[in-house]
């Protein structure tokens, strides 16, 4: 009975993760799909072939997608941006809206790795506890006026789900660094310890060498969005 039970767990283990990622999947596509009926009904797959394609709907919702963010991506495109956020920023229900999910977005897409400056060590909720932590950014000059000491800006994530956490306000004197790359601390918390890359020099190697090209993007982002605005 215990080896049949484990026999059981073992391919439960197998067929759980690919039945429930078949669905999601399927559903996903399925509403996608419905961005067909978009187009007129002499255009759609069913009229045109006799038969719907599915995953048709994916492909032209990507070749949108694409294409706006071609257009909004150069120095013409985002005047047309702000132009059209300043027109929203006018109308009371619609502003609150648009600013919240576009809030939401930024934050569930942006690159969580490119947000975090370094990986540290803070004894957290209470000493003798160590956590990882990421450094965000420098605190505010008024808020360290009133606290009366330096602080930074730090983010305490939870496991298994680093977009929630804690921030939060500490002295730099209370905080060890760490010289690893963000992507090893995320690692780590998303499989709660499990997976350990700093002891693996080939998962080490190439971690570093993926912070090393995420390094020169945000460089050559940098130099063409200065670029554009001197022009």
């Amino acid at each position: 009975m215990h080896r049949f039970r484990r026999y059981f767990v073992a391919g439960l283990l197998v067929w759980l993760p690919l039945v429930a990622t078949y669905l999601v999947i399927s559903f996903a596509i399925s509403m996608i799909d419905r961005t067909l009926l978009l187009l007129p009904v002499e255009y759609r797959p069913e009229a045109l072939l006799g038969f719907e394609i599915p995953g048709l709907g994916v492909i032209l919702t990507m070749v949108l997608i694409t294409f706006t963010g071609l257009i909004v991506a150069n120095f013409f495109g985002r005047r047309i941006v702000e132009l059209w956020e300043a027109i929203l920023a006018r109308i009371p229900l619609v502003r609150s809206v648009y600013g919240a999910v576009k809030q939401i977005t930024v934050s569930l897409f942006a690159d969580t790795s490119q947000s975090f400056r370094e990986v540290i060590l803070v004894e957290y909720p209470r000493k003798g506890l160590w956590v990882l932590a990421f450094v965000t950014g420098d605190t505010p000059k008024k808020f360290k006026q009133i606290a009366g000491v330096d602080l930074i800006n730090i983010y305490v994530p939870t496991t298994p789900n680093p977009t929630s956490g804690f921030y939060i306000m500490m002295e730099p004197s209370e905080i060890l660094h760490l010289d690893i790359p963000v992507e090893a601390g995320l690692k780590m918390i998303l499989s709660a310890g499990v997976v350990n890359p700093l002891d693996d020099p080939e998962e080490m190697a190439k971690l570093l060498e993926q912070a090393k090209r995420k390094q020169r993007i945000r460089d050559a982002q940098k130099e063409y969005e200065e670029n554009t605005k001197s022009e």
